[in-house]
């Protein structure tokens, strides 16, 4: 197989001025409502996260979307992670949503800043057993010898939170990304692919403009 081989037409929508929102995330959330809908991908709320670390490294992992208003993405992590530290030093992030099945992305462009302790709290309380007593067990990034360990921690989590509730790790917590720029992406037949950025203003509102495929 020859990968320059492997090429198709992008035929399923298109983008003009006139369908998008004055809001970028009134027009995310539409996008976001429609990807779901679809039932295309296990994951509609995935997206890739990058950070670049304080040697100038880029590194991109995926993490779920588990809240949107006016004021941002929100993601949640252990804030001992490569990604919490990268932003520690380094708070501008990137975020990429890729719907292949409609033929569309999302690239953000934004600042990351942690969440507040009762937000996080508020988050975490609401996730499954399993899955509170998960991010007690793990030391996320660092290395380890073998599964077997992870799973002993595991068990030791379960036997340690067996009785009352499971409560916030210091290490857990959140983060809010408060986007600078928005591109949301079409594809089209020959290449000719619709892209629109807004750009914050600030005060003033989001700037709209047509970008080149």
């Amino acid at each position: 197989m020859k990968l320059e081989d492997v090429r198709r037409q992008y035929t399923k929508g298109k983008l003009d001025l006139e369908d998008l929102e004055e809001n970028p995330f009134q027009q995310f959330k539409r996008w976001m409502e429609q990807a779901v809908e679809a039932q295309l991908s296990a994951d509609p709320t995935a997206m890739t996260l990058a950070t670049v670390d304080s040697t100038g490294q880029p590194s991109q992992r995926i993490v779920l979307l588990k809240h949107l208003d006016e004021n941002g993405f929100v993601f949640y992590t252990n804030l001992g992670s490569k990604k919490a530290q990268d932003i520690a030093n380094n708070s501008k992030v990137s975020l990429h949503f890729a719907w292949l099945g409609l033929e569309r992305q999302v690239r953000i462009n934004g600042l990351a800043s942690k969440l507040s302790i009762t937000e996080a709290t508020r988050y975490f309380m609401s996730r499954p057993k399993e899955s509170r007593l998960a991010a007690w067990a793990s030391q996320q990034s660092q290395p380890i010898g073998s599964r077997k360990l992870l799973e002993q921690a595991f068990e030791q989590m379960k036997f340690r939170f067996k009785k009352g509730d499971i409560p916030l790790p210091s290490f857990w917590g959140g983060y809010r990304v408060q986007p600078t720029e928005i591109e949301f992406w079409q594809g089209r037949e020959n290449r000719l692919h619709d892209r629109f950025q807004y750009v914050s203003l600030q005060e003033t509102g989001w700037k709209i403009e047509r970008l080149q495929p």
